[in-house]
């Protein structure tokens, strides 16, 4: 790949960049009503205070995935599909955030015990508010850079950094509820938003892989599947309190 390549990559990646700090810092800064959006379900989760190590792992695994197919992948469609797809996300999570200001209280006030993990939990409580959290990003833009390493033709001989991306992908989206960073809605809005851009950018691709198009659709049913349990289970156990929000998050 060239280097006038790779520098037309890297421009609007950086401006995008540069664009949702801003915004976000904005959000984060604002004074509004915030409509705390948790419920009695996600009190059922117990606090873990080791899935800090994931959680923080999801740094640099958005950061590796951008740099691969930013720097390493000459396949252009590959390399927009998977900008574009986080883009897509990011820009709904600001525009939500804006629109429905939200945030939880959910975060244990006190620790059971002081140790390095519980400490690295208390400075990640320091410098991130409970505030501006759906879909959740961490769900959303770990499922998208999966979805574009799963599909990536280079990799597909590279069978263990797909599983490996497959269970950090899960490990991170758990820490992200077992942290109380994000509550049952902002994990399952984020997966749902994750496979909708996923078809639309990777269904295309999967069709003209020929014979692995199987594996990839099954990819797809896995993830429909997760995703139906999951609103499942949320609406067998929903409370009052549960299904008002969800009113107000849909017809707001």
């Amino acid at each position: 790949m060239s280097t006038g390549t790779r520098i037309k990559r890297v421009i609007p990646v950086a401006l995008y960049t540069v664009f949702y700090l801003l915004c976000f810092s904005y959000l984060e800064n604002r004074h509004v009503r915030y409509h705390i959006i948790d419920s009695s379900l996600d009190d059922k989760i117990p606090f873990c205070e080791y899935f800090i190590i994931p959680y923080f792992l999801w740094f640099l695994y958005i950061t590796v995935t951008i740099g691969y197919f930013l720097l390493f992948n000459e396949n252009t469609t590959e390399f927009w599909s998977l900008i574009l797809n986080l883009a897509i996300g990011m820009t709904l999570f600001l525009i939500v955030s804006y629109v429905y200001p939200n945030g939880l209280n959910i975060r244990p006030t006190e620790f059971s015990n002081d140790s390095i993990f519980t400490r690295m939990v208390q400075f990640l409580y320091r410098t991130d508010t409970p505030t501006n959290v759906l879909p959740s990003i961490h769900v959303y833009n770990s499922v998208a850079a999966f979805s574009a390493i799963h599909t990536c033709k280079k990799l597909q001989k590279h069978k263990g950094i797909r599983i490996g991306a497959f269970i950090l992908t899960t490990l991170i989206i758990l820490s992200t509820m077992f942290l109380k960073q994000h509550s049952i809605a902002d994990v399952a809005t984020g997966i749902t938003c994750a496979v909708a851009t996923h078809v639309l950018f990777y269904a295309r691709v999967t069709e003209k892989q020929g014979a692995k198009a199987k594996q990839r659709s099954r990819f797809i049913s896995m993830i429909h599947i997760c995703r139906i349990l999951i609103l499942s289970f949320i609406s067998k156990r929903i409370t009052g309190e549960w299904k008002n929000f969800t009113r107000r998050l849909f017809f707001f």
